[in-house]
Order: structure tokens, then sequence, then C-alpha cells
């Protein structure tokens, strides 16, 4: 079926050479995907300002597309998706023993950092830090000076998107390796991922990071295999990788460290401080984790699905992550299959699934009493379901998102739709 195969679980992985512009692709055919719905899909991220876009799959480029004056070799500025590399970054200094993260920051940085009274910045670790609870008030959002980072609350007890704390980082890691962070980041991960673009730039008072789109993706890669680029490790320490894309608290459990959760119960925005239900991404796979910054920067990681979404551009959005953006974009990702047979097509447009949203039931509406048979399937691909019925009983699923793929007889495709269950 098309649906099983646009979102299968993820094969071997390719890695791409280094000092090279070789990258195996995939065609989309091979992922039953329309070159309508593509090209639809091209003219939907021009609309929305994108200078580059890569999506692979196990490793290997299935779309690849640059607008305007953008190409390979353009580079582009990360914005807040950096956090994410940065996070890696102290991950490779924690194994190397240069750092620790449950050590005061002001260890690192020396006393008085902040304007806080001893014993309360003495509560802030490196780990808060990269959870965004350090406690200090975000209202002087990138100000890094200490008369700016004043007391809110105590470390750990609040969650808050706040740039200064996050950009001292790179304070703290230059102090403890006694290395510039672009020789560091040279050093401990370019050269090992074949990374030819990637520098970090000043821009008072804080710092990014910019590389070419394949470069982001190569980084993307090395997040999808666990810190191990083809047999090489980057990051032993498997305990911080997984911490890295797991909660790190429980104020706000769609963040770990400096990454973007999918598929948790509640989020808090960067525009915060309320926790709203539900997931950053309903319409991405729900293991997804992503760098996300300003504008719809994003290193989008699914391990389930193998696939990388990697996106640079400009956006009208003032979301400090792009988060709403990054939903939109997977939700027309996940509708990129199609039914190339003539009469499976107009048998599509002639059934109906409702109601939708549903609080149980889904009935299938066929024009005929030809037997069908529905599949439903999470987010992440997995089959939940089969049903020979008509009506199809979702007693005992959880509240979400669901895909039901509907068969004819012969087993082909006459249906696929996202049904939300409430």
């Amino acid at each position: 079926m098309v649906f099983q195969i646009a979102i299968s679980f993820s094969q071997s992985i390719y890695f791409p050479p280094s000092n090279s512009s070789v990258w195996d692709t995939l065609s989309i055919s091979r992922l039953g995907w329309c070159p309508d719905k593509v090209n639809d899909f091209y003219n939907y991220l021009d609309e929305q300002q994108t200078k580059s876009f890569i999506l692979l799959k196990d490793g290997k480029i299935v779309l690849e597309k640059y607008f305007g004056s953008f190409t390979k070799d353009s580079l582009w500025i990360w914005y807040s998706a950096g956090k994410s590399l940065h996070s890696v970054l102290i991950g490779i200094a924690q194994e190397k023993g240069d750092l620790n993260i449950n050590l005061k920051t002001s260890d690192y940085l020396g006393k008085g950092w902040t304007s806080l009274p001893p014993e309360k910045e003495d509560l802030i670790t490196v780990r808060h830090q990269l959870t965004m609870t350090s406690g200090l008030n975000e209202l002087a959002f990138f100000c890094v000076e200490p008369g700016c980072l004043i007391y809110k609350a105590d470390a750990g007890t609040r969650w808050a998107y706040h740039n200064g704390p996050y950009d001292l980082l790179k304070d703290v890691l230059e102090s403890a390796s006694q290395q510039n962070i672009n020789v560091f980041t040279t050093l401990q991960l370019k050269i090992k991922i074949g990374m030819s673009s990637g520098i970090w730039i000043q821009v008072p008072p804080n710092h990014y990071f910019l590389s070419t789109a394949r470069d982001m993706a190569r980084f993307g890669l090395l997040m999808q295999n666990k810190m191990v680029w083809n047999g090489n490790p980057v990051l032993r320490d498997t305990a911080y990788y997984n911490a890295m894309i797991s909660s790190s608290q429980e104020l706000n459990p769609s963040y770990g460290y400096l990454w973007w959760l999918n598929g948790k119960q509640s989020h808090i925005k960067p525009s915060g401080p309320s926790s709203v239900p539900g997931p950053i991404s309903p319409h991405a796979p729900e293991d997804i984790f992503t760098a996300g910054g300003a504008m719809g920067q994003f290193v989008s990681v699914s391990r389930n699905t193998g696939l990388i979404m990697i996106r640079q551009g400009l956006s009208a959005s003032d979301d400090l992550s792009g988060l709403d953006l990054h939903d939109l974009i997977w939700e027309r990702i996940m509708d990129l299959g199609c039914i190339t047979s003539n009469s499976a097509s107009q048998k599509k447009e002639s059934i109906h699934l409702y109601p939708n949203p549903s609080q149980r039931y889904i009935s299938v509406d066929i024009p005929n009493t030809s037997p069908i048979e529905a599949k439903i399937y999470d987010l992440q691909g997995r089959l939940i379901q089969k049903s020979f019925d008509p009506k199809i009983d979702l007693k005992g699923f959880s509240k979400g998102i669901y895909i039901i793929a509907v068969t004819d007889k012969s087993n082909n495709l006459i249906k696929i739709q996202k049904i939300i269950l409430q």
C-alpha cells in the first residue's frame, strides 16, 4: 500500500561521503508520492518565503529545492535552531571531561554573572540553561549582561523560553574547553561528519550558526543515527543523547535539552508562559524532535519513519521557533501520497469517512456494497487495527489523530484520510 511505503519504518541509513557533492537520492515514486502534489508543495514552500528545502529518507535525498537565487552552496542563518547544535556541543564537552552540566554555571562564568543574590545564583546549573529553567526573568530576552539577568523564580521551578541564559552557554563552553567555539565545533563535529560549511558569528549580544542546507541535513542525519556517523561515534554518551531528546522536566514536557519534542501531552510555546494541551505538531510523526529557529529554520528528525526535514528561509510569523509553520509543512508532507489508477481515483472521490472528528465510530460510506478493508494507523505508521466492517469501532483508542487507509477486495488503495478522535 502507498501509505505503508510512504511512512514505513526506517531501513539502513545512507551517509554521504565527505568532501564531495555526491549524495544518493530516492525517487518519489519509491515512496508512492504524487508528482503533482510535490509540485504543489514546492509552490507552497515558495509562497512561505522558503530559501531551501531538503527531505531525507534513510539518509537519501527525496526532495531538494532551492528558491530564487539560492543554491546548495548558499549559507543561511539557523537562528534558534542553533540552540540544538549547542546542546550537542555541550554533551561532547561533558564527555571529554571539560564540564559537568550539573555544576553551577558560576563555576564556569564566575560569580556575579547575574544580578541575583549569591544563594539564588548558585541554584542555576548548566542543565538549567539547557532546559530553559534558569528562573531568570525573560523580559530582557536577548540581553546577557548581569543587570538584565534578574530573579523571577528559583531555578528549576519555572519554564520560560529565554535567549540570554542560553547564549551564555557559549561562554560556558569556551571557558570549560579553553577553545573558541568555532575551533571546538570544527574539531569535534564538522570534520567528523563532513560539514564543509558552518560558522558561528557574533551579532551582539548573541551568536548564531550559519551553514548550507546540506550541512544542516548532515547534522540531522547524525542525530537520527544516535550521534554515530557511518560507524564512527561523535558522542558515545548515550544517556546524554537520550536526555537531549526526552522531556527534560515536567513544566514543559515538549522540551529536552534545547530540542523541541513532538507527541507530548502539552507544550509551552516560546511566547509562553501558559501550557497548551496537545503536541507541538499534531500532523507530524509523533517521535519527531526538532531544532527550530525564528522564521522557520528547521532540522526536524523522525527516527521511526527515517524522515528528516530541513528548511531555511523567511516567514511572516513572529514565532521564535517557527512551530506553527513546522506543523503546516509536515501536514503537507504527510499528504504527498497518491493513487495512480484512474479507477481507484474515481473510487477515492466517492468514498466518505464520517463523522470527523469522532468520539468513537467512523462510518465508511461507499457507493456500492463491495467488500472493503480499513486499516487504522497512528502517526508513526504503526498498524493499530483492521476492520472489515464499514462502521469502524475505535473504542479503547486514545484521543488524537489517526490515519485510515481503505482498500477494495483486490487490495487496491481507494481512500486515505486523517481522522480525529475526540
